[in-house]
């Protein structure tokens, strides 16, 4: 016989957790009462935003993002809610000695401290070596302050002495200041991740030859104005990291083969920037490739066909370059796993499929641009399409073109020549932009919540 015992601990805040907390409380703006539960009549494993361990009590964790929505008629969200002021971030590091989670997401924080002067336990700060001692790095591993975009971090001396942060997520901070982000970064051994796209960053050390990043499996930089090639030290990397986002970042030059070197390579961002020359076809050669997108560059010449070869790929976008050629179905053959599909060009692209081909795929996401006078003949094979973009195109648009778009939730034809009898038509919409088609006769029919959503495309229609 075995007796079950239920026992009952009655753990609370640790009261050296509670006052760094109410310290933290102080030092920042809190417009709206975000904050209001942080009084010392609630314990504060209970207070909005407080994550305490369920063994010990310690404060093992702080989540404040902002919940801020984007307003129709307005360009700026409304952040007159969310906190700001300034984040010390050195009182809860060393104040909280358990501190693994710290997320300050969609904020409007204005300034970042990292000042050891109020721990009564740090002497000889003159000393570089004494400041690791006063922070216990051991158990933090995750920082975001991401979509704080006022918020300005003059520089990043203070990362070396957190070296057990693994996630740091820096989106859309200003980081114009700091001129050598790189081998800071490159001082925290168990990094699996790393966002800093729209920081301002300049330098992408293209002098480096190797960045120690031993652990690191997802790298963005995008959205920053590094106008050079890639640097070498990107392929040196380990074999570990599985995504690379490097768009709007003003990068040149052709994609060197180099690139092959990390293997284990998931996800491939580049869009919007001025590579030039074709698309290699050693892209080809990739095996766990699951996202492509080479969207809105300068490449020129045909799509190579190895590309079909990506049994893995879920998006492939090409589009927005001067690629010219045949598309076929060789290019697409054996993407059975494909969701997304971009394919355009700045020049002529010829699209040349098999009347009777049908795609191994079924495409949730389309963008076109082509010479042909009709449709792929296959896109009439495609039953889970939520949103379709053809543009600057000319073809027929039968009946059985608009029951196949009538349910999808994004349309958006524009600057096309499109010969269509629209009279019998029902669109089901969420979004319908019909813009300089060259449509006559009737408007389609739409059903009542599209109507009241989209007024505007009336307007579209019009211009027709």
């Amino acid at each position: 016989m075995f007796n079950t015992v239920l026992c009952s601990f009655d753990t609370r805040c640790n009261q050296q957790d509670m006052h760094a907390l109410l310290n933290f409380k102080q030092g920042v703006t809190d417009p709206s009462g975000v904050l209001s539960s942080w009084t010392t009549q609630l314990d504060c494993c209970h207070w909005k935003g407080v994550i305490c361990s369920n063994i010990t009590s310690r404060v093992t964790g702080i989540s404040l993002p902002c919940s801020t929505t984007l307003p129709i008629y307005r360009d700026e969200e409304d952040k007159s809610h969310c906190l700001t002021g300034s984040i010390n971030l050195s009182l809860l590091l060393v104040e909280l000695e358990f501190l693994d989670y710290l997320d300050f997401t969609n904020n409007d924080f204005l300034a970042l401290q990292f000042d050891y002067m109020h721990n009564h336990n740090c002497h000889n700060l003159s000393i570089p070596t004494s400041l690791r001692q006063c922070v216990n790095s051991s158990t933090f591993r995750h920082l975001d302050l991401s979509l704080n975009r006022n918020l300005v971090i003059n520089n990043l001396k203070w990362l070396p002495y957190i070296s057990s942060l693994e996630y740091l997520n820096l989106d859309d901070n200003d980081l114009s200041k700091e001129t050598n982000w790189l081998p800071l970064v490159t001082m925290l051994p168990s990094l699996s991740v790393l966002s800093m796209s729209n920081c301002q960053l300049k330098d992408l050390s293209l002098s480096l030859q190797y960045a120690n990043f031993t652990a690191l499996q997802v790298l963005d930089l995008s959205d920053n104005e590094f106008k050079s090639e890639l640097p070498k030290w990107l392929f040196n990397l380990s074999s570990t990291i599985h995504s690379l986002y490097l768009s709007s970042c003003s990068l040149i030059g052709h994609l060197p083969k180099d690139l092959l070197n990390l293997q284990e390579l998931e996800d491939l961002v580049m869009i919007d920037n001025n590579f030039d020359g074709p698309i290699p076809d050693w892209l080809g050669h990739f095996k766990h490739l699951k996202t492509i997108n080479l969207s809105l560059n300068m490449f020129s010449g045909s799509i190579p066909t190895n590309l079909g070869n990506l049994s893995t790929l879920i998006t492939l976008g090409v589009g927005f370059n001067t690629l010219t050629g045949v598309v076929s179905e060789r290019n697409l053959a054996k993407l059975s796993k494909l969701k997304s599909l971009y394919i355009s060009s700045y020049s002529t692209l010829i699209f040349d499929f098999d009347s009777d081909w049908i795609p191994p795929f079924q495409l949730e996401e389309l963008i076109l641009k082509f010479s042909n006078p009709d449709l792929p003949a296959w896109l009439y094979t495609q039953r889970s399409i939520e949103s379709l973009i053809i543009f600057e195109s000319s073809f027929e648009a039968p009946l059985k073109f608009w029951n196949l778009v009538s349910s999808v939730i994004e349309l958006v034809l524009q600057e096309n020549s499109i010969v269509a009898n629209m009279s019998n038509v029902l669109l089901n919409s969420t979004l319908i932009v019909l813009d300089s088609n060259g449509l006559k006769g009737c408007l389609p029919q739409l059903s009542q919540q599209e109507t009241y959503q989209i007024g505007y495309l009336m307007v579209y229609w019009l211009s027709n």
